[in-house]
């Protein structure tokens, strides 16, 4: 059974970098992905605040550090781990995949989150249908077609912004009275003459073999419409995955988040977490600093 100092579990930013840190120090590393390298951070249209680069897909600069990684760190896609057992050992972990086995002294789990359905009745039937969780993913078919895009946060309104350079015929609905999103993506909706409905929820997605309308519904009033489209694109949340850290006994808090410290500890030892499933501001840069104070804080404690 191949041993490691430090298995990272999931290679998104945050996992990557970690790899990247723990590599440099000399450390015996493995990162382990269910999917490819990247996760949700491979959707992301464009991002105009990363340092470094005034804009670049999230595509882009996921394969750039997983370029970087790959030189540090080994890495295995596509390989799910099913289960991880703590031991008595010097190894304290056994990470058990549908591919094969490994031992550990330390832990990061960085294994991110999915996005969060609307649960509007229609959703599940049109998933593929007219129903999208990501506009680079499926943007492309809905050139010069109508859609909207639900959400209120950053990522919504940066994939409407996308959508529209694309060529769609993009407006946004929002739950509540203002978006949540930050002030410049605000005025770039507006700048970009993109149609916004607010304190609006969508009720029902309606149509015969794919999508050909939503039922709004008035959060104020209770008045309910309905509005052609031929696409919903939905932006609502996350999920985080948190499975491997019940497994583990790792504290959560109410928003089933795991707790961590300035170090990226959770509540038990040799065990870290980062990027998205944790407590804290989900940002690719974000993921990457926690990465990097994850990577370096289990270097000292399997000393």
């Amino acid at each position: 059974m191949e041993q490691y100092d430090i298995i990272i579990i999931g290679a998104g930013p945050g996992g990557l970098t970690a790899g990247i840190y723990a590599g440099r120090q000399g450390t015996k590393n493995l990162i382990i992905d269910r999917d490819l390298a990247g996760g949700l951070g491979r959707e992301v249209p464009e991002m105009e605040n990363y340092p470094g680069f005034d804009s670049i897909s999230g595509l882009e600069l996921i394969e750039k550090m997983k370029t970087q990684a790959t030189k540090n760190t080994e890495l295995h896609e596509n390989e799910n781990v099913e289960e991880i057992i703590k031991t008595d050992d010097e190894y304290r972990f056994t990470v058990k995949t549908n591919k094969s086995e490994y031992q550990s002294k330390s832990i990061i789990l960085a294994t991110g989150s999915s996005h969060r359905n609307l649960d509007a009745k229609g959703e599940a039937e049109f998933k593929g249908k007219g129903v999208s969780y990501c506009a680079t993913c499926d943007g492309f078919f809905f050139q010069g077609r109508d859609i909207i895009m639900v959400g209120g946060g950053n990522s919504a309104l940066q994939e409407a912004l996308y959508l529209k350079n694309l060529g769609a015929n993009v407006s946004v609905v929002h739950r509540r009275d203002e978006f949540r999103a930050q002030k410049h993506l605000q005025n770039m909706i507006k700048e970009a003459g993109i149609p916004t409905i607010l304190n609006s929820t969508v009720e029902e997605i309606k149509g015969e073999m794919v999508v050909e309308a939503v039922t709004l519904k008035d959060t104020q009033t209770g008045e309910l419409r309905d509005m052609p489209t031929n696409g919903v694109f939905i932006s609502v949340g996350y999920i985080p995955h948190t499975e491997l850290a019940q497994q583990l006994g790792v504290e959560l808090d109410e928003t089933g988040h795991i707790i961590i410290d300035k170090n990226q500890k959770t509540n038990v030892d040799y065990v870290y977490a980062i990027g998205d499933v944790c407590v804290g501001l989900k940002q690719w840069v974000v993921a990457c600093g926690e990465g990097a104070v994850a990577a370096t804080s289990a270097y000292h404690d399997i000393q």
